[in-house]
């Protein structure tokens, strides 16, 4: 069994944390090592290990699956395997007796839902932190084209953790309004701050219903959705397991799935449908959100993913995770170029309290000077070193650490309806984004130690 050895080492310190992931990695993502991959992109997407794939093939060599909409004996398989993935799912965040689970395409289609079927409306508020990944910032145009009004939450630029305060405030601002929305995510795509999940309880008194966008956080955290109770909450697979990709899905607290009121209905989403009548029934539950012919062929290996997190442990990974941001963030502190000018600078905490596996920088030259985040990650993948260079989906992070102000923003998009990130930088003369390294299920002190090499290349 892949496993055996793996499950005979104890969890109970960071160094069997640390052995049991160095096995991992040997046993079954080889051809990391193999091809002398140095892979610091976790938060971009993780990778699955070899043996996820060989279960999931053999599963498909075995079985005939069918159109789940269906009674014929394939269709039932079909529906038994998608089932049986669902429930796991459930499980695996303890939401099995309080949340149902509808597949989606990805994270983001996830929150397309919340979007397009949230009951906004001129009475409504959508209070959202700076810190969000445009997926979230994007159910503001829903918000807005039925008249509900806005609110930005702001975040310290010395941390980019959220102004608690700020946010208290607006709760208690709009407790009277009706159907308010409150979205954040539990980990920062871009600087890996967690966010404190106590606003939840705190929102959700005030009478406001909470998005919890989690695809940055569970990958090497727990998640546990019968401690907290957010009202929906997006997940995307390839970000925990790797394998498959295109497959994602939204938790909706039963509580919370009444209030969502679809616009349309699609094949698979329905009970009923006339044409002579011009009416329709929308089926229950997960299955009025889940359009058309679900990713039968797929979804098993979700099952199958979730068994590989949980046979290495969580916690395992968690560990490692955090010893070596620790590790990372301190080697990184103390490189210093001839003169004493700091090489790195870090974005967000300078500790790994309350802060994921995901460290945001930039790089400074002896006379401090920016060195644009473009060359660097050239250099990067001239090494065959995979980290993310930009401003991450995530806008709001990007414009408070490069100090853009509103006024500068409105007059460029006034006179722009089209444009791209040099376009940008070259109206308003300042340089936007930033240089991401993020670690994961199968990083290692190798990994760390390859990047730490790397930025010494840059000191003068």
């Amino acid at each position: 069994m892949p496993y055996t050895k793996l499950q005979s080492l104890s969890v109970n310190n960071t160094d069997n944390s640390n052995l049991i992931i160095e096995e991992l990695r040997k046993n079954e993502y080889s051809k990391l090592d193999e091809q002398q991959h140095v892979y610091l992109d976790f938060t971009g997407g993780s990778l699955f290990s070899s043996v996820q794939l060989q279960e999931h093939m053999a599963f498909l060599q075995n079985t005939i699956l069918g159109n789940p909409h269906s009674t014929n004996p394939t269709s039932q398989l079909a529906t038994k395997y998608v089932d049986e993935a669902r429930n796991y799912v459930l499980n695996y965040f303890n939401a099995a007796q309080d949340y149902c689970c509808v597949f989606t395409q990805n994270a983001s289609a996830a929150l397309k839902i919340v979007g397009e079927c949230y009951p906004f409306d001129s009475n409504s508020v959508f209070a959202l932190t700076f810190d969000n990944h445009n997926s979230v910032n994007g159910i503001r145009v829903f918000a807005k084209n039925k008249g509900a009004q806005i609110k930005y939450c702001p975040v310290f630029i010395e941390d980019l953790r959220m102004n608690t305060q700020y946010i208290d405030e607006v709760l208690v601002q709009y407790k009277d309004s009706k159907n308010k929305l409150l979205a954040f995510p539990a980990q920062s795509n871009v600087s890996g701050v967690q966010h404190p999940l106590t606003l939840i309880e705190k929102a959700k008194k005030l009478g406001w219903d909470v998005l919890l966008d989690a695809a940055a956080f569970v990958p090497t955290n727990k998640l546990d959705l019968s401690q907290i109770k957010p009202d929906f909450v997006p997940i995307s697979f390839y970000k925990i397991f790797g394998y498959p990709t295109g497959l994602g899905c939204l938790l909706i607290h039963k509580k919370a799935l009444p209030k969502l009121q679809k616009p349309w209905f699609a094949g698979g989403t329905v009970s009923l449908v006339s044409v002579l009548a011009d009416s329709y029934i929308l089926a229950n539950a997960h299955e009025r959100f889940e359009d058309g012919t679900v990713n039968y062929q797929n979804i098993p290996a979700v099952k199958i993913g979730l068994q590989h997190i949980e046979k290495i442990g969580l916690q395992n990974i968690h560990q490692n995770v955090t010893h070596l941001t620790q590790y990372l963030l301190d080697e990184l502190a103390s490189l210093k170029h001839s003169n004493g000018v700091a090489l790195v600078h870090i974005l967000g905490p300078k500790n790994t309290i309350n802060h994921g596996g995901t460290l945001l920088m930039n790089f400074f030259d002896s006379k401090e000077n920016l060195l644009p985040f473009m060359d660097v990650e050239a250099k990067a993948n001239a090494q065959n070193i995979s980290i993310r260079t930009g401003c991450f989906c995530n806008p709001g992070i990007d414009e408070i650490n490069n100090c853009l102000s509103t006024q500068e923003l409105v007059q460029y998009f006034s006179t722009h309806q089209t444009g791209d990130y040099y376009d940008m930088i070259k109206e308003l003369g300042k340089l936007r984004g930033a240089i991401r390294v993020s670690l994961g299920i199968v990083s290692i002190k190798k990994d760390a130690d390859a990047f730490i090499q790397f930025a010494k290349s840059f000191l003068q």
